[in-house]
């Protein structure tokens, strides 16, 4: 298994071509499925652009610089593994995500339901804008984007819109998602003293969001109050931890999607500055 895992030093064909057309396959696959049991059930229309900038506190598109930042490191990584030159890491495996997502705004933008959002495609960028430009300045990610999430009392209220049960929550309710930006302290500051792990985190939420603009709704006399949060951390980057196993590399990448549970201080628009011993 470790061997299988190790990084190819030179270009290793039959990994290559396993990796594009499995990537193609999944890719294609939750397109047509996309189409097929989600699109179905809305009127379709002609292809039109939607302005929804403003919409969840701008939470959504948080989603979509973070989506398409992992799914780009993804990309680059699994051609790393197949001993891909690094150029093309960045050129065919960075892009990953945003190609995938704007294919995905493209068929919002055929449905009467929603539409082609130009907010979505400049967060898409900015994602694999992200990792691209960290590889080229530092040839590493000092500073990750990352993902937190905790349930809120919103998702009952609007199941509809928020999601019904933690999985479906997870993907809808942006009151309990925080993105972070992480930042590596070891890469920043060159001081033996200070664990080449320890990351520093900045984050985002919001909460008070049960549509996507502020309005009264069934049952309220009055418009959501809306608010943003903001937080201060500390953070864990696995990819950091030495280990010579390849396996435990794998976890680690994984893993570095989420953000850890730390002691936090947050800021919050209304109510004002809040410390939690652990903040999900």
């Amino acid at each position: 298994m470790n061997a299988f895992l190790t990084p190819s030093d030179t270009l290793h064909k039959q990994r290559r071509n396993a990796i594009i057309m499995s990537e193609a396959s999944v890719v294609g696959l939750t397109l047509v499925g996309l189409n097929q049991l989600w699109y179905a059930d809305y009127e379709k229309s002609k292809f039109h652009t939607l302005d929804d900038n403003a919409e969840w506190l701008q939470m959504d598109k948080f989603g979509h610089v973070f989506t398409s930042y992992q799914m780009g490191r993804a990309g680059a990584e699994l051609l790393n593994w197949s001993g891909v030159r690094e150029k093309d890491q960045l050129l065919y495996g960075a892009t990953l995500g945003f190609g995938f997502l704007t294919a995905v705004e493209i068929l919002d933008g055929y449905s009467k339901e929603w539409g082609f959002s130009w907010g979505d495609v400049l967060a898409n960028a900015s994602g694999t804008g992200l990792y691209i430009g960290q590889e080229l300045l530092w040839k590493e990610q000092r500073i990750s984007l990352k993902y937190s999430f905790h349930r809120t009392k919103y998702a009952k209220q609007r199941p509809d819109k928020l999601g019904e049960g933690f999985l479906e929550e997870i993907l809808k309710d942006y009151n309990g998602q925080t993105y972070w930006l992480s930042a590596n302290l070891h890469s920043f500051v060159k001081n033996e003293k200070i664990p080449k792990w320890l990351n520093i985190a900045l984050g985002c939420g919001a909460d008070g969001m049960l549509t996507g603009i502020s309005e009264p709704i069934d049952g309220m006399s009055s418009p959501q109050q809306r608010a943003r949060q903001y937080y201060l951390s500390l953070d864990v980057d696995f990819t950091r931890i030495k280990t010579n196993s390849h396996l435990l590399k794998s976890v680690f990448s994984i893993l570095n999607v989420l953000k850890v549970p730390f002691p936090t201080l947050e800021f919050h628009d209304e109510s004002g500055f809040k410390f939690h011993p652990i903040y999900f």
